[in-house]
């Protein structure tokens, strides 16, 4: 265990429990003051496969994954082998594990951690037939010095003091018990400051927030894993908000019915992941040419084809950036935290309304069913506001050329408004045109009213003032911030550069954010380096730069930057 976080992993089968454990140790030890991060893994099986809920806690807010588990709660030895990649065990390491299962795989006990026995089953069927989950959850509660009063508390909140409650907290009371034997693990010191402005809430919770906070009021979407639950929580709150659902028959439909809505007026949103955004891409191409604002949300996850769909990797980025057919100027944002999925969805809904433009957004598996205690951000003040002119007439262009690129779009019903909005090229006033004249005017309209809009500092997060450069986008944000704290150990400093804004490309504001650098470190989850070509591509790099990318699932840890870094200095 480090001094700053305590680690706790319980893996069993779907169908166990797993996960409702590790939501039920997030949501107490949040209750009584801890940040607290929960990240989920599991196989591609519906039921009946590994699953693993690995439940981080700290007095401070938590960036990263950790690097290693101080405490594995093994429901069964079935699966465990699956998860061999992802948790690490080490001589200070506690493994638990029902007697009825038998000896520890080897790659357990090879890894030098302690292994208790305790009878799960017997427990459980000992104190009123609760669940085997329930025991362990009370297990954890007492190692990791968790108070009963907070699980309680939960579990009244979970089953609204029903019999399940009674016989849940019969179950937990059964395995603190049993715990009590074994010595506690060192949990860091107690936080001191309130807990009264924090949430618990999943980085696709936040992407479906942001949403609606910024006024979508339309979303269509077909599930896929892992970016269902947008769909899940736009599909409960938009009714409740005078707007609309619908479950489409697939990702082509979703997107289109997103397009329309959106020509009516209604921002509008969908979610994917990978398989459905190549799906999606002709008709996103439709909204460039047509200048429909719309929003799609691509929770990534390992490929190609369908690929890892419970695991994450941040292989979508060239498709995001370069799958449509012909110049195609869009949106493409990147949150870099579970928290920021909220404000980087609400920033693509803002600015593809303002800009008329559709926006891709970045999320992934490993910032999507992530959920996390943690501060909740600001509330953005600024709506998206869609230029809509007061009234038309009968000389209206809907694609007349402005000064700034964004022509006024009327509604549908307006009088002298109509138009015609397809995927051909068209003249000022919508007209399907082939002169070159046309199409080329058009062409630096879409483009320049998207090079030229001033995104603010929002287009990407920047600390540190170091000499070396870490720049990376996504997920691994975190574990480069958790870095960053170490700036002191590398000559010369360190500066991070978490790009936000990925289309268009900011050359500007990255040449002065790169300037004194004398060397840049590019990291991702990706394994052929799709973020490391396309900055160079893009960027005028102006010192040497060396890239660290690999594949998931396993998430990029900071220990695995610093020895990249460290590599680099020795070499």
């Amino acid at each position: 265990m480090t001094p700053e976080r305590l680690s706790i992993t319980v893996a069993g089968s779907g169908g166990a429990g797993v996960v409702t454990v590790g939501n039920t140790l997030l949501e107490a030890a949040g209750s009584i003051g801890w940040y607290a991060r929960m990240a989920r893994s599991s196989g591609p099986q519906i039921r009946g496969g590994e699953v693993a809920a690995t439940v981080c806690l700290s007095p401070q807010p938590i960036q990263s994954d950790p690097s290693h588990c101080d405490l594995l709660v093994a429901l069964d030895w079935k699966n465990i082998d699956r998860f061999a990649d992802e948790i690490v065990l080490n001589g200070h390491s506690v493994v638990i594990s029902d007697p009825e299962q038998g000896e520890a795989p080897d790659s357990i006990r090879d890894s030098g951690a302690q292994c208790l026995a305790i009878p799960f089953k017997e427990l459980a069927a000992n104190a009123g037939g609760a669940r085997v989950n329930m025991v362990v959850l009370g297990i954890v509660v007492q190692l990791a010095g968790l108070t009963r009063e907070s699980i309680k508390f939960t579990l009244e909140k979970t089953f609204h003091g029903d019999r399940r409650f009674t016989i849940g907290m019969a179950g937990v009371d059964a395995g603190i018990l049993a715990a009590l034997s074994v010595n506690r693990l060192d949990l860091p010191p107690a936080p001191t400051t309130s807990c009264s402005e924090r949430w618990s809430i999943t980085g696709n919770q936040a992407a479906a927030l942001g949403a609606l906070r910024c006024g979508v009021r339309f979303a269509a979407g077909y599930p896929i894993t892992p970016a269902t639950e947008v769909l899940e929580y736009l599909a409960l709150a938009l009714p409740k908000l005078g707007g609309e659902f619908v479950q489409a028959e697939d990702e082509l439909a979703a997107v289109n019915q997103i397009i329309g809505a959106s020509f009516g007026g209604v921002p509008a949103i969908t979610a994917t992941s990978g398989p459905g955004l190549a799906l999606m891409m002709e008709s996103i191409g439709l909204a460039v040419a047509a200048e429909i604002p719309i929003v799609v949300i691509d929770v990534m996850r390992g490929g190609p084809a369908t690929g890892i769909p419970t695991k994450s990797e941040q292989s979508d980025l060239n498709i995001a950036l370069y799958g449509l057919p012909g110049d195609a100027p869009h949106l493409v944002i990147a949150p870099t935290s579970v928290n920021d999925c909220l404000d980087a969805v609400y920033w693509a809904v803002e600015l593809s309304e303002r800009l008329q433009a559709p926006a891709i957004v970045l999320s992934s598996q490993a910032l999507g069913q992530t959920r996390t205690v943690d501060d909740k951000p600001p509330i953005r003040e600024q709506k998206a506001v869609r230029k809509v002119p007061d009234q038309a007439d009968g000389a209206y262009q809907r694609y007349q050329l402005t000064p700034d690129g964004v022509s006024p779009m009327t509604l549908p019903g307006m009088p002298g408004g109509q138009y015609t909005a397809e995927g051909l090229e068209h003249d000022e006033s919508g007209i399907p045109s082939v002169r070159a004249g046309d199409h080329l005017r058009q062409l630096e309209k879409r483009r320049g009213k998207l090079t030229s809009f001033d995104y603010g500092d929002y287009w990407a997060d920047i600390q540190g003032e170091g000499s070396t450069a870490i720049i990376t986008w996504g997920a691994p944000t975190g574990a480069a911030r958790e870095l960053l704290a170490r700036s002191h150990e590398f000559d010369g400093g360190l500066r991070l550069i978490a790009l936000r804004l990925l289309a268009p490309e900011q050359p500007g504001p990255m040449a002065k954010v790169l300037y004194g650098v004398k060397g840049i470190l590019v990291v991702e989850q990706s394994h052929g380096g799709q973020f490391y070509r396309y900055l160079r591509s893009c960027y005028d790099l102006p010192a040497p730069t060396r890239s660290f990318c690999r594949p998931g699932p396993v998430p990029i840890l900071a220990a695995e930057i610093a020895a990249q870094l460290q590599q680099w200095n020795l070499s």
